[in-house]
């Protein structure tokens, strides 16, 4: 397990239950140096005072808001930590609400809270248990890195994780985003929503970075030495083509389908979706009447026919 990232405690009602927090994930990505193409020597950041040029260590750093250009407003550590927070010490729950509830825009990163210490063995389960048998989340309020934050709080693996969320403030509107008069045929979204059922999967669990990977070959191949590995065939259509979307909508279902196994010709195991527009089906309806017109009037006239050979048939016999 990683260091603990802050040490403090969840204040639940009257219930105080010490955690430690550790982060739920880890960057898995592979980070590289910027280096001076001429000698591959390391170009590094420093930080340098604008107005004498002394480059300073972090000691000599402090915080401060600028009003004006020609005015800034020092505020030190010391100061941000006496500030009157009610969750300056701790993770104070304030409300338990439905899962569903929260927009998933708003989390943003995701931390484990470990119980600490043998005394908060009992509250801790204590918490996990009224969520998991509630099916509810909590929310809660906590200060970090120099800020009041929002968070909920979660059951995963017998674990309680810690969602960083965002501020109501701080999401943007989507209002002005999404494209407007836009005409679909009704079998477009029959056929969509078939290709979301073809590639519907109970987890996510085996995706992997295929990037990552082809980067760690990449950098594997140049240090030993070797030959770069070859860029895939590009398979993707020109920039610029129009596709007809039904067309790609069939195409999609069908290397859905070929992807999973399924058998090409297999199309009576697909759903069907009730269709909203009918404005064609009295035409079914009429043709359907002149259909089984047609067949009642041809059996009559094999009838007639029939009559008439046997009726003949008789008089030659007589």
């Amino acid at each position: 397990m990683p260091r603990p990232l802050w040490t403090g405690a969840i204040s639940f009602g009257l219930v105080t239950i010490p955690i430690k927090v550790i982060s739920a994930s880890e960057d898995r990505s592979i980070h590289f140096h910027q280096f001076h193409l001429s000698d591959m020597g390391r170009v590094r950041t420093r930080k340098v005072c604008d107005l004498d040029g002394e480059e300073l260590s972090q000691d000599e750093i402090g915080k401060g808001y600028e009003i004006t250009k020609d005015e800034t407003v020092p505020v030190t550590d010391e100061e941000l930590v006496q500030m009157p927070l009610p969750t300056a010490k701790a993770i104070e729950i304030v409300s338990f609400v439905d899962a569903a509830g929260i927009d998933p825009v708003r989390i943003a990163d995701s931390y484990y809270l470990a119980s600490g210490g043998q005394v908060a063995a009992k509250p801790y389960t204590l918490l996990r248990q009224a969520l998991e048998r509630s099916e509810k989340v909590a929310v809660a309020k906590f200060a970090w890195h120099g800020r009041e934050r929002l968070g909920m709080l979660q059951v995963r693996d017998e674990a309680i994780v810690l969602h960083v969320l965002h501020w109501p403030d701080e999401i943007r509107s989507p209002e002005s985003l999404a494209p407007k008069d836009v005409e679909l045929d009704e079998n477009e979204i029959e056929q969509a929503v078939q290709l979301t059922e073809t590639m519907a999967a109970d987890d996510i669990s085996g995706f992997r970075d295929h990037y990552r990977e082809a980067l760690e070959q990449l950098i594997e191949a140049k240090s030993e030495g070797k030959e770069t590995p070859k860029p895939a065939e590009d398979t993707e259509r020109e920039s610029g083509q129009v596709m007809d979307l039904m067309a790609a909508l069939n195409a999609s279902v069908e290397a859905a389908k070929e992807s999973r196994g399924a058998d090409e010709g297999d199309a009576t195991d697909a759903t069907v979706h009730p269709m909203r527009s009918r404005r064609k089906a009295p035409a079914k309806k009429t043709a359907a009447k002149k259909t089984a017109a047609k067949k009642t009037a041809a059996k009559k006239a094999t009838a007639k026919k029939t009559a008439a050979t046997r009726s003949q048939q008789k008089r030659s016999a007589s």
